[in-house]
Formats: structure tokens, sequence, C-alpha cells
């Protein structure tokens, strides 16, 4: 395998290391495949498009049935390129069916321990297993808004769930390990840090909870903390409290449903009815007014019945979500679900789903109607130049995407704004 790309070291051009990284699944991942990226970029690695790539990164997600096709989908893409590039793979996947991945083609690398790719990566190019500079996270070929991984691991063991047998048992990054590397962000000029994990609200350094870690990184002067997501029943007192002290906090949370039926939500095995989502909701709205609150929901899962499907709609008009992520169930062989009678046929499946988008679309319209001509900030992560014409689009605290005049600006600016109307689920706004 490392041959193959050393070998092109001897050609007449000077070999210049390039790499492509293709991200699956959740923002778990894309820090974790930026991490990769910027300790690469450390070692002189360059990133180009994936047909000129040497080796390509296939980052995998493995959660449900229809995750490991786009996975393995992702895999022959790469294999397919132009430039016959290795392809290692790493993510969920990788872990828990290395054998399979490797038997998709011979160029094929499956490194399942996420710390080792950087280094196993380096060596097929032939760079330097050590940085030249060292690597951070902010800057051209990163996202603005930073995800930092604070915490690994699950052991909720949802029915429909493979990722605590990927992952394993909750674990923490220390508290100095994060701090140090939010310091290190502000000291780049990033404005904004999210916070993920794969159930953040197990977080535990030594005692100190996410309340804690909240707390100490608000303490490095970032300007602002995004939460990916957390589990409703996280929501604890102390959270909330922080939370509300805390000035940088973005006001917007992502807080899984997966279902608005009591009778669904015991079967998926997620620990709590739709009572104690709708109290934790409304416990969370007392100390954050204008909250903006994102889910996720699930549809067709085993059993699941029309009067469910109503359940779950009324639920999600009541708490009037900012916006959901709707997706299908599919079967994932090693999960419990798997094996449960009464599967949803994928037409109903899809119909539901439908349904639901329809919902969501509606409540996206109202709330950026309801938000037309107030002010908000936006924190800018693209600026493009088209003739006479310079365009920036950003996100507001509170999850917007907004599209304002980009003269003089560049990503990472923060700017305050006047929003106007929605075209194409973005508001037009206008600088102050």
């Amino acid at each position: 395998m490392g041959a193959r790309v050393a070998d092109r070291a001897q050609t007449p051009e000077p070999f210049r290391p390039a790499v492509f990284v293709r991200t699956l699944g959740c923002k778990v991942n894309r820090a974790e495949s930026e991490e990769v990226a910027a300790a690469l970029v450390g070692r002189g690695v360059r990133f180009v498009p994936e047909d000129e790539a040497s080796v390509v990164i296939v980052n995998t997600c493995t959660v449900t049935g229809e995750a490991d096709r786009k996975a393995r989908k992702a895999v022959r893409h790469a294999l397919a390129s132009p430039a016959e590039p290795v392809v290692v793979v790493m993510g969920c996947l990788a872990a828990l069916d290395a054998e399979g991945l490797e038997l998709l083609g011979d160029r094929v690398v499956v490194e399942p321990e996420r710390e080792h790719v950087a280094a196993r990566v380096s060596a097929l190019l032939g760079v330097s297993a050590h940085p030249i500079v060292k690597p951070v996270r902010f800057g051209e070929g990163f996202r603005v808004r930073v995800g930092v991984k604070v915490e690994d691991g699950c052991d909720s063991f949802c029915a429909y769930c493979i990722v605590p047998f990927a992952r394993g048992a909750p674990r923490s990054v220390s508290l100095g390990a994060v701090v140090d590397e939010v310091t290190g962000l502000v000291a780049a000029g990033t404005a904004e840090v999210v916070l993920t994990g794969i159930n953040i609200g197990r977080y535990d350094s030594d005692g100190i909870g996410l309340p804690g870690l909240v707390k100490e990184i608000a303490a490095t002067g970032i300007r602002r903390i995004r939460i990916s997501s957390i589990e409703p029943l996280d929501l604890t007192g102390e959270l909330l409290d922080t939370l509300a002290d805390t000035p940088q906090l973005c006001h917007h949370l992502h807080v899984p449903l997966q279902s608005g039926s009591d009778a669904v939500l015991s079967a998926m095995k997620r620990g709590y009815a739709a009572t104690a989502y709708l109290e934790r909701i409304d416990a969370l709205r007392k100390v954050l007014p204008g909250v903006a609150l994102t889910t996720d929901v699930m549809l067709g899962f085993p059993g699941e019945t029309e009067r469910d499907v109503e359940e779950t709609l009324a639920l999600i008009r009541q708490v009037v979500f900012a916006r959901l992520h709707i997706f299908r169930y599919s079967k994932r062989k090693g999960t419990l679900a798997a094996s449960m009678g009464s599967q949803v046929s994928p037409p109903e499946s899809a119909h539901r789903a439908a349904r639901l988008r329809a919902e969501d679309s509606r409540l996206r319209a109202e709330r950026a109607a309801s938000r037309c001509g107030q002010e908000a900030e936006v924190l800018v992560e693209e600026v493009v130049a088209s003739g006479e014409k310079t365009t920036a689009t950003g996100t507001t605290g509170d999850y917007l995407r907004v599209r304002l005049d980009g003269a003089g600006l560049a990503p990472g600016d923060v700017v305050r704004v006047r929003l106007g109307r929605e075209v194409s689920q973005v508001l037009l706004a206008e600088r102050l």
C-alpha cells in the first residue's frame, strides 16, 4: 500500500503529499476528521479535491444500516478515483467491521484507532511523523465554528443504535486538555467553539461535570460557546443555571426527541416519556427564554402506528422546534430493534417522514417570519466574490443561516445585522 504512494516521489515533478477527507455522520466525526487534518497540515500535507489525492480518508458512520451502505459507497467512490489513491478508512464502521471494509479493495487500509490515523497516513505518504509546525484547527481549510470533542462513548444502548459497541463506554477528555485547546483556538482568532461528544451530558473530569466545563471554557475569553447535542435527561437544574449565567452561550440547543409516543419511546429504550421531555424543555425555556431548539425524530421504528405518528406531530407542534432532523429507521445488525417484529414498510416510513418534513418547513418559515426586522449577531463563515458583488454567509447564535453583503468581511468576523426576509432557508440581512 505504502509503495504505491511512495513510488510517486520518483516522478520528475516534486512530490507534494495530497490528501482528501470525506466525513460521514455526526459532529463528533467531523471534529475527529478536523483533528486528523490539523495534524497532517502540521506535517506539511496539503488538501486537494478527491480526484487529485494520493490518500483519501473516509471517516465512517455506522449508526444504522443505511449509514453502513453510505460508508461503503464512499469507499468504493474513492477507489474509483483516477488518481488511484490509497483509501484510509476510520470511524465507527472501521471499529466494527475492519475485515469487511478491507475486502472492498486492495488499496483499502483500515485504521480503527482514531488517534493513530494521522501517523498511518503520514507513513503512507512518506512524510515525517512529527509536526513541522504546531497544528491549530482554525484558518484556511477549516471550519470557522470549531468543534471541540470533550467526550466519547455511550452506554445507553438505545434499541436502534450500535454506537455503544463501536465507541465503547463514556469517557471524557480531561478538563485541562479541553481548556488548553480552547485557549489556543482563542489565540488563533476563533470566535465560536462547538462542544461535541457522543453523550456530552455524561462529561466527567475528576468530578467536574458539564456545568463546570462550560464555566472553565467561558473563562478562556471565547466569544461564543455552543453545545452540539444533549440528551433531555441531562438538562439538570445545575446545568440550566450554568447556561443561564454564561453570556457566551449560543441560545440554541439540540435535544434529541426521536418520538413523541410513549409506546415507541419505551420500545426504543430511550429512558424517558413524552411528559418528561416536555418538562425538561419547559425548565430550559424558563431560564433561557427564546432559546432555539432543534431535535432528531425517527420515523418507521418497528411497531410504530399511525397514532404514534400523530402523537409525535402533536408534541412537535407543542414545543415549536426551530428545526427537525428527520430520518427513517433502517435495520442495523447487532441492535435489539433489528430482531423486532412489526417492521414498518419502507414506503410507509417514507410517507411518514414526508409528513414531518412538511411540518419542519412550516416551523422554519414561521420562525423566519417572526425574526424579520430583528437584530442579531452573525459569525461570518464564508465570503464569496462574484464579479463586483461579494456575499457573506454565516450563523446567528440561535442557529439561523444568514446572507449579507460581504464587502470588507472575512471568515471569522462577527457582525451585527438586521434580519430580513427568508430566501431558500437563508435569511437576507443588512449590516448595522
